[in-house]
C-alpha cells in the first residue's frame, strides 16, 4: 500500500510547475476562476473584468457612464461569472496496474496515481470540487478532500483488470479516467456512454509500460497477468510481435473512437517518461474542453 502522504508529496510537487488548473465546463454559461490564470466570460459576478462597447440590445442601465464619458463611444462594463466546477475522477487500482518492466520504471498504478492526485491539486487550488466517481467520494473543495484521495489512491484492487466507475455521475460535470484499459473494453464503451448521456465531458489517459509498447521478447516467454489468472507460454515470442502490437493499435483506435463519440479526449503514456509531460497534457486537454 502506497504510503498516503508521501504521494501527496510528490503529487504536490508535480501540480507546483503548473499554474492553476481550471477544468472548463462546455455547457456552462461562465468558468470558474482563479486569478489571472481563468479563462474568463462574461456573467452574473462581483468582480470587474472588461469594458467593451455597447452592442445591439444592450439596456440603458447597462452603459457605464463615467468609461464612456472619455470619448465618444459608449461602453458597458463587464463582469465575470464564476462558478465552481465538479470534477470526477476514476483511477484503475487494479493488479495489471502493478505491473513494471524495470526497477528504473515505475508501475503503472504508481504513475497513474501520482497524475490523478496532482491533477486534483491543480483543481482544488483553482476552485473546482474534485471527487470520485461512484459514490464513495462525492466532489468536494479544499485540503482535506486531497488528503481523502491520497487515501483512497493508497489503496489496491485484486482483479486483474479494472472496471471503469460510472455510477452517480453529476450532470454536465467533468471526469478524468486513468487506467492501462487493457481489459474488456465493452465496459469502457458502457462507462462512456452514461458519462456521454449525462453531459459529462472528460479525459481518458491510458498508462502502459514500455515494454507493453515495444514487445521485446523473444524466445522461450511465460506470459502471466499479475493477478494471475491468465498464463500463456510460448517458445517463439518473437513471432508475436506483430500481431500483439496490432492488436494494441487496435484498441488504442477503438479507446480513441470512444473518446470521440462521448466528447471526450485520449492519450497514452507511457512510465518512462516523465509525469510532468502527462500532467501537462491533463491540464489543457480539461482547460480547453474540445477535440485534442
Amino acid at each position: 500500500m502506497t504510503e498516503p502522504v508521501a504521494l501527496r508529496g510528490r503529487a504536490e510537487a508535480e501540480a507546483a510547475r503548473l499554474p492553476p488548473l481550471l477544468a472548463r465546463a462546455e455547457q456552462l454559461a461562465g468558468t470558474v476562476l482563479l486569478g489571472e490564470h481563468g479563462r474568463r466570460r462574461a456573467g452574473l459576478g462581483d468582480d470587474f473584468w472588461q469594458y467593451r462597447p455597447v452592442q445591439p440590445g444592450d439596456a440603458a442601465r447597462m452603459i457605464d457612464w463615467r468609461r464612456s464619458a472619455r470619448g465618444d463611444d459608449r461602453f458597458v462594463r463587464e463582469r465575470e461569472w464564476q462558478i465552481a466546477q465538479s470534477v470526477m475522477l476514476w483511477v484503475d487500482q487494479a493488479a495489471s496496474m502493478r505491473f513494471t518492466s524495470a526497477r528504473t520504471v515505475p508501475e503503472k498504478g504508481e504513475r497513474a496515481r501520482l497524475i490523478a492526485l496532482a491533477t486534483a491539486i491543480l483543481l482544488v487550488r483553482g476552485g473546482e470540487r474534485v471527487g470520485l466517481t461512484g459514490t464513495l467520494l462525492p466532489p468536494r473543495r479544499g485540503n482535506t478532500q486531497i488528503l481523502r484521495l491520497a487515501e483512497f489512491f493508497s489503496r489496491d484492487d485484486h482483479a486483474d483488470y479494472g472496471v471503469p466507475e460510472h455510477r452517480a455521475m453529476i450532470p454536465q460535470s467533468r471526469a478524468l479516467f486513468v487506467s492501462d484499459f487493457l481489459g474488456d473494453v465493452s465496459e469502457v464503451k458502457l462507462a462512456l456512454t452514461k458519462a456521454a448521456d449525462r453531459g459529462v465531458r472528460g479525459v481518458l489517459l491510458q498508462v502502459l509500460d514500455p515494454t507493453e509498447e515495444a514487445f521485446p521478447f523473444n524466445g522461450r516467454t511465460i506470459f502471466e497477468s499479475m493477478g494471475g489468472s491468465l498464463r500463456h507460454e510460448t517458445l517463439k515470442a518473437g513471432d508475436l510481435r506483430d500481431r500483439y502490437r496490432a492488436r494494441l493499435a487496435a484498441r488504442k483506435a477503438e479507446l480513441a473512437q470512444l473518446c470521440a463519440r462521448a466528447g471526450w479526449q485520449f492519450q497514452t503514456h507511457h512510465t518512462d517518461a516523465s509525469a510532468q509531460s502527462a500532467l501537462l497534457w491533463i491540464y489543457r486537454a480539461l482547460d480547453r474542453g474540445t477535440g485534442a
